[in-house]
């Protein structure tokens, strides 16, 4: 995921682009297996409590360090950090 959105210009100077269309993206052009894999990777780069620097600046539900989990993909939205 971080690869095609860097590859895509999706800078944190843009707009937010919806998840659906960065893992649609992600699947079609490197990794064809599936997309729960693609968006659980991609909501892990946004929760600022998983990693010590967010590298995805996401909108939407992304989870909470209890353990609740990520919003549907159509429903997030994201740039990069």
């Amino acid at each position: 995921g971080f690869y095609a959105m860097n590859i895509k210009a999706n800078e944190w100077n843009e707009a937010k682009e919806k998840s659906a269309r960065v893992v649609g993206d992600v699947i079609g052009k490197y990794n064809p297996h599936g997309d729960f894999a693609v968006y659980d990777n991609i909501v892990l780069m946004a929760q600022p409590f998983s990693q010590r620097y967010m590298l995805v600046d996401g909108q939407g539900n992304f989870g909470c360090i209890d353990g609740d989990s990520a919003a549907a993909v159509r429903k997030t939205e994201l740039r990069l950090a």
